[in-house]
């Protein structure tokens, strides 16, 4: 069991440097006005449609499904409409992938972008910029693309060998975080609720991922706070450990879309063609997720075992395109925060305003040129979650929570298990036949979170095992159910 020590493969090869384009600019935002909403309505001239320019975040897995997966499955060019006004239109498809949300807002507002996909944080940044001034620049958001209804995905890691445990530890250090990203807003918050300031407590400074990771490895800072996937990928290749998980904020988190409204107004059908495309990327992760999280590997450099986590039945994000009360309220959290902070200037913008600049209209009709609805699309996204037979003993896998999850290299398919305590008997048999797993997950009891197998928390009450994210839950279950806390090397004692 010692190549389970850590939750990777033997042979990694650094590939944090694949990036299409790269920039961080921090973010100061200036008076600004304006609360309208877009609507969608054309007119008959569509040589403004012919030059489209997306803006994406190969590296963030949330966004993969509106960038990486649309941008190289070809599903965009297919939709694009071809006839009314749009016939024998030269269409220029032009991607970019960046770091983070600032640099595609930064070229939405120059008009270099017309199609933005970003984090919370940065999407309201994105949506309070374009309505500066005369208001010529105005975005609107158009769709998610995954969310966390209480904000896994974000997190703050420190070196593999650090003493710190908590973000009370990292007092008197520096701290690195991509400025302007939803990443951004956690740690400052979470700080904040842990009373330590930002200004006298510790040094917080702008990082990329790639530099963060970088600085990691070289015990240059003490922590480096980052968004979807990095929380989980430093720690998966082996050079750092999480000590904060956004989960515990609790507060909901996404990626979504934002367009120029502009844009949207001239080309409707353009941008209902990106919604569609959006749609059938998710559809493709339900159908294939292991498939589909290989060829993001490619894509990305992301290792697809951490696509995966995320991604995957049970995964850490919700794959589902609505803005509903859920996603809204992580926007409005992302402005009620920044304003908190002082970040944003104009004192009339409330949280609430940005509900006002949402517009749904292209969703719904991509979903309607599918021949299915949104609330089909988020009822499919909801029943994504493990199911069917235990791999090992052929039970049935009657809750996710409890479910557990073996990949073996070289394999194609993700092996399930209803328990586990069944997966770590599956673990044997795979050792004893020679075969090595890359990832092993196990799922949160309380809140259904996926986890790797050798960082989690279990409860064991006489043979009945429970996994945590966090040891105070554990703890607190095993006080409340009578049973013992243990690891995972106490675990696979019960294979």
């Amino acid at each position: 069991m010692n190549n389970l020590s850590r939750p990777f493969k033997k042979t990694i090869v650094s590939r944090l440097g694949v990036i299409l384009s790269t920039g961080l600019v921090g973010t100061s935002l200036l008076a600004c006005a304006g609360n309208d909403s877009a609507s969608t309505s054309g007119g008959e001239d569509a040589s403004m449609c012919a030059n489209i320019h997306i803006g994406t975040q190969d590296q963030v897995i949330n966004t993969a499904v509106g960038g990486a997966a649309v941008r190289e499955l070809k599903v965009f060019e297919e939709n694009l409409p071809k006839d009314g006004k749009y016939k024998d239109l030269d269409y220029k498809v032009e991607w970019s992938s960046y770091t983070s949300g600032p640099p595609i807002t930064n070229k939405m507002m120059a008009g270099q972008i017309q199609i933005g996909l970003m984090g919370d944080f940065p999407a309201v940044i994105n949506l309070i910029k374009g309505r500066e001034g005369s208001g010529d620049t105005k975005t609107v958001f158009i769709g998610t693309l995954a969310y966390s209804p209480n904000g896994a995905g974000n997190a703050v890691v420190v070196p593999i060998d650090s003493d710190a445990t908590s973000l009370a530890d990292l007092k008197g250090g520096t701290v690195s975080v991509p400025f302007g990203s939803a990443a951004h807003g956690m740690v400052l918050k979470a700080l904040k609720d842990e009373g330590i300031d930002t200004e006298k407590d510790l040094t917080l400074i702008s990082q990329a991922p790639a530099v963060g990771g970088s600085s990691l490895q070289k015990n240059q800072i003490e922590a480096h706070a980052d968004f979807v996937p990095f929380g989980e990928l430093f720690p998966y290749r082996g050079f750092a450990k999480k000590i904060f998980d956004g989960a515990q904020t609790g507060v909901p988190t996404l990626h979504g879309i934002t367009v120029r409204e502009d844009f949207a107004k001239a080309c409707p059908e353009v941008v209902t063609a990106f919604m569609e495309s959006v749609l059938v990327a998710n559809n493709k992760f339900f159908d294939s997720p292991e498939v589909i999280s290989a060829q993001i590997e490619e894509w990305s450099g992301i290792d697809k075992e951490v696509v995966y986590m995320f991604l995957g039945p049970s995964g850490l994000q919700y794959l589902s395109p609505e803005i509903e009360e859920v996603q809204l309220q992580a926007l409005e959290n992302s402005i009620a925060t920044l304003k908190s902070l002082g970040k944003i200037e104009n004192e009339n913008i409330q949280p609430s305003d940005v509900r006002g600049w949402i517009d749904n209209t292209y969703l719904e009709n991509a979903a309607a040129k599918l021949n299915t609805t949104v609330a089909e699309q988020i009822e499919k996204g909801k029943a994504y979650q493990i199911s069917g037979t235990d791999a090992f003993d052929n039970s049935q896998i009657t809750n996710p929570k409890n479910a557990g999850q073996i990949w073996i290299e070289g394999e194609d398919n993700v092996q399930n298990y209803s328990s586990p305590v069944s997966m770590v008997k599956a673990l044997k048999e795979f050792e004893k036949n020679g075969k090595t797993p890359s990832v092993v997950f196990v799922h949160d009891m309380n809140k259904g979170w996926k986890l790797f197998a050798n960082t989690a928390f279990f409860v064991d009450n006489n043979g009945t095992v429970t996994a945590f994210l966090l040891k105070d839950d554990a703890d607190a279950y095993a006080q409340k159910s009578g049973g013992k806390v243990i690891d995972f090397t106490q675990l696979q004692t019960f294979g």
